[in-house]
Parts: C-alpha cells; structure tokens; sequence
C-alpha cells in the first residue's frame, strides 16, 4: 500500500460509495460527476493494492479488506470532524485559556464576571495574576498576558483600552465617627486626621493626591499599609480614614460609613487593556464578548458596555485581518 497517495478526498468518496452502494448516489451527495468518483476509486484501489469493493444485485459492497479500510477511513474522518468541532468551539471562545492580570483592587469585581463566565464555558482555562500596579505593568511590558484590568492605566505604548464599569472613590471612616453625622463635610476637616493610603504608585493613591492638589490641599499624617483590605480593618478599627474603591467596601458594612465629603466621590473607571501588538486568543476575546453582554447582570448598574463593545469591535475588525 503507498499511503502517500491517499488524500482525504479519496477517503471520503470511498466511505460515500460504501454507504450509498451505488457510484451515482456517492456522486450525488458530493456533488460531484460519477466519471470523477470512478477515477477516484480506480486511484484508491491502486493506493492500496487490493480489490476494494464488489457488485452485488447491482450495488456495490466493500471486500473483506475494503471493510478494513471503511472503518480506518470513517475514524480518520471522523478524528477531523471531531478536530473541526474543536477549532469552532475554540474561535468562538467556548475552549481554550488565557490569562488575566488584575490591579488588587479589581479582585472586587472581576470575580463577578469570571465566575458566571466559567460557568458558561466549563472548557476555558483561565489564569488570574493578582498584583499592585507596578507589577502588573511590568507584566505588561513583558507581554505575560493576554488581558489586563486598570484603573487608572497610564499611556502605554502597544495598548488599546476599554472602560467598563465606574470606580468612584469614596472617603470612609470608622461607625461612631463625630464626623459622621455631619450632611455635609468639607475634605480639610478630614486631613487634620491621619489617612491609610497604599503604597506610592497605586492608582487610588495617585487619584487621591492629584485631586488634592488639584484643591490646594495637601496630606498630613498618614499611615501607609500593604493592601486595600488592611486598610478597610484599619478604619473599622479607628486606625485612621481613609479614601477607597467603593467596591472594596462588602455590601454590608456595619463598622465603617461614607462621609459626605464635597467633591466626593473621585470618579475612575475599570478599563480591560490589550496590546495591540500581540493576537489576542480566542478564549481571551470570547471572554470580552461575554463581559460586553452580561456587565449588568454580574456586577451592576454602574457599567459602561458601551464602551466595551467599541473596544470588542475593533479587535474583533483586527481579527478578521489575521
């Protein structure tokens, strides 16, 4: 047998003759002429080098090695229609992986997205990497991933961004506070006490002193800690104020409140960041498309799929390209 001269063609005329019995029923189906699946045949039966099918009451009927290669070829076949379901399901991002790099603050709300998301597509394989800003940009300019969440991205080369859904920041401070049955408070009464902040460069912290020297003011005693959670204990505790995402702050929170400070709140956005130097993976995009259609129902009405949606559009237009 010289297999080189098998071609996917030839198996699938071959399997067509076989389960019609008749040449002009095979030809039918494929659409082709019965000249061209009898010269098929003829070429198959040379491939392999042994008498393949046999007339009976004027139908055909595979030999005993014909039936040997009926069933190789319906596997092979059927091996690549199974492949093809596969490549479907891939580009309409229903399997695959990608990989997903968050600020620490959008652990808040991406979990209401990925978590419906994963219940949609059990096949994705998603990879969340969680970190403060200047670990996520340098995972950025190393390409490690496919998307990434920002706040307050700042101009990156190689980037197209997204917003999609409001991050007010709000001032919080702890319940029982003598601020806190004020209706109205201006931020200076508030630096007279010490404020929790995160780190130099977290974005929260960047919006927060440029809105402030935006007004004039500026900060006096503060107390820096390692994470939005440790601060949000630290003010339930009477550790000090603070200013937050007020999605770190849980649906009920009995032990701080939100003061109302005028000016408050600062307004920022979530934004999905993609390079636009690198294909993006079916899995990532079919992600996208998700989070465009289902913003309302996983996290609230502070959304912006608007937005989503012009960025899904044109990624979508480079994809075609590709």
């Amino acid at each position: 047998m010289n297999i080189r001269h098998f071609t996917f063609r030839l198996l699938q005329v071959y399997v067509a003759v076989v389960a019609s019995g008749t040449v002009s029923e095979a030809a039918r189906r494929l659409h082709l002429t019965q000249p061209t699946v009898s010269m098929q045949l003829k070429r198959l039966v040379e491939a392999v080098g042994e008498p393949l099918l046999e007339s009976r009451q004027g139908r055909l009927f595979p030999t005993e090695a014909g039936s040997e290669l009926y069933r190789a070829s319906r596997e092979v076949l059927g091996r690549f229609d199974d492949f093809d379901d596969y490549l479907s399901a891939l580009r309409g991002g229903e399997r695959g992986r990608f990989s997903i790099a968050l600020v620490n603050t959008a652990q808040y709300v991406l979990p209401r997205l990925l978590g419906p998301h994963s219940q949609a597509f059990p096949e994705v394989e998603v990879t969340v990497h969680i970190g403060n800003r200047r670990q996520m940009l340098t995972r950025f300019e190393r390409q490690e991933d496919d998307l990434y969440v920002f706040s307050h991205p700042p101009s990156l080369a190689h980037a197209k961004a997204g917003r999609f859904l409001r991050n007010p920041l709000v001032a919080v401070a702890p319940r029982g506070h003598p601020l806190a049955a004020r209706e109205r408070i201006d931020m200076s009464e508030l630096l007279g006490e010490r404020m929790l902040l995160r780190e130099p460069g977290s974005a929260t912290r960047m919006l927060f002193e440029s809105w402030l020297q935006e007004q004039g003011l500026t900060l006096g005693r503060t107390l820096q800690m390692a994470s939005n959670e440790a601060i949000r204990v630290g003010v339930a505790s009477g550790l000090g104020l603070a200013v937050l995402s007020e999605h770190v702050l849980p649906p009920e929170h009995p032990d701080i409140l939100i003061l109302p400070v005028a000016g408050l709140p600062i307004e920022s956005h979530w934004q999905f960041i993609v390079r636009s130097d690198r294909r993006l993976s079916h899995a990532a995009l079919g992600f996208l498309r998700f989070a465009a259609g289902h913003l309302d129902a996983c996290v609230e009405p502070r959304f912006l799929s608007n937005e989503l949606e012009a960025l899904l559009a044109g990624l979508e237009r480079d994809e075609s390209l590709h």
